[in-house]
């Protein structure tokens, strides 16, 4: 960490504005006051500590390595982390460190995302492996996983136990993902269990450290380690809806993107899996990657006014309620109570 700290000093004032301004959004979803300046002075602690792991003495890592923290995005972990933590001493030091593990995973996963989907475009910019290559790409995750890993070394092992049983799981996804379901599976249970896999247990993983470090009861910290997998596969879906319904880009990236990839959302599962003679274009449409510019656009609008969009929201709502629900064993208050308006946010977030 300290070699991390000497790199990113060492950068022209230019560039570390450029790697360390916050580009997070503490979101609709959290109240103003007490709780919002604590969380918001969290934020810029992890912001911080992200901007020494993504350093290094070599300019063209630096860069490679900070490419997609400095693209922004909505540091979702590390304020969940951050928010239960404030269920015990928030101020305690291993929570920051716990936060920033988190988020350099998460980053690292979309280094290597990317490559998997061919990937053009990663929160507005070009991604790394359009920007340079998929080896530079590959080997940027690596680099961020092993920074991780220096970072939980210093949290003990069953920090580390934790993190490698999360890395398990991604992969796992990522592998199930790939191979797609089994002959005779259903389609749409196995992409939820991929979206728990790839996406709901790094989020249930950030709930976690965060209250365990912070010192909160065990009961406290499983009943929100089940909070955030529950809440994180929503945010997936969440993702999934905005990539259909989004306008000009405002999730991120172009929208129908999924669509250009050949990526079956849920949206596009259910319609899969319907015999409606109504979706039979649809359903033809989105058997395959949707590449040409007309098809596109009427995949797209067929999509958006589908049956099987309005049966993923539902889906969406369900997880929503899920893991509301989960809070019950939550003390009332704040903390509560924005945990709550997260789930409410999930379902209604336009970006």
């Amino acid at each position: 960490m300290t070699g991390a700290r000497a790199a990113v000093e060492g950068t022209s004032t230019e560039e570390r504005h450029r790697i360390s301004t916050p580009a997070s959004t503490i979101g609709p979803w959290l109240p103003e006051g007490e709780l919002g300046n604590a969380l918001a002075e969290g934020l810029a602690g992890v912001e911080a500590e992200l901007t020494a792991a993504v350093g290094s003495e070599h300019p063209f890592v630096r860069e490679a390595a900070g490419h997609l923290m400095a693209a922004g995005g909505k540091r979702f972990r590390p304020m969940l982390a951050l928010l239960s933590a404030q269920l015990g001493d928030a101020r305690a030091p291993q929570v920051t460190r716990a936060a920033v593990v988190c988020e350099l995973t998460h980053l690292a996963t979309l280094y290597h995302d990317d490559v998997m989907d061919e990937a053009a475009v990663r929160r507005g910019a070009p991604s790394a492996n359009s920007r340079w290559s998929n080896s530079i790409a590959i080997l940027t995750g690596d680099l961020l996983f092993a920074r991780a890993s220096n970072l939980l070394a210093d949290l003990g092992p069953e920090a580390v136990r934790i993190q490698a049983q999360t890395f398990e799981r991604l992969v796992t996804g990522q592998i199930r993902e790939t191979v797609g379901p089994q002959p005779g599976a259903d389609p749409v249970t196995h992409h939820l269990g991929v979206l728990a896999d790839k996406t709901g247990s790094l989020v249930a993983t950030s709930a976690r450290f965060g209250a365990s470090f912070a010192g909160v009861d065990e009961s406290l910290v499983a009943a929100l380690t089940a909070f955030g997998e529950e809440v994180g596969v929503a945010f997936q879906i969440s993702d999934d809806l905005l990539d259909i319904l989004s306008e000009g880009g405002a999730s991120g990236k172009l929208p129908g993107t999924d669509l250009r990839e050949g990526i079956a959302t849920l949206p596009a599962l259910f319609v899969l899996a319907d015999d409606d003679p109504a979706d039979a274009r649809l359903r033809e449409l989105v058997s395959a990657p949707v590449t040409d510019d007309a098809d596109h656009a009427e995949a797209l609008a067929l999509l958006r006014a589908s049956n099987g969009l309005a049966r993923a929201a539902e889906v969406l709502g369900q997880y929503a309620d899920r893991a509301r629900a989960r809070l019950d064993g939550v003390p009332p208050g704040e903390v509560r109570d924005a945990l709550s308006a997260l789930c409410d946010y999930v379902v209604t977030r336009t970006s």
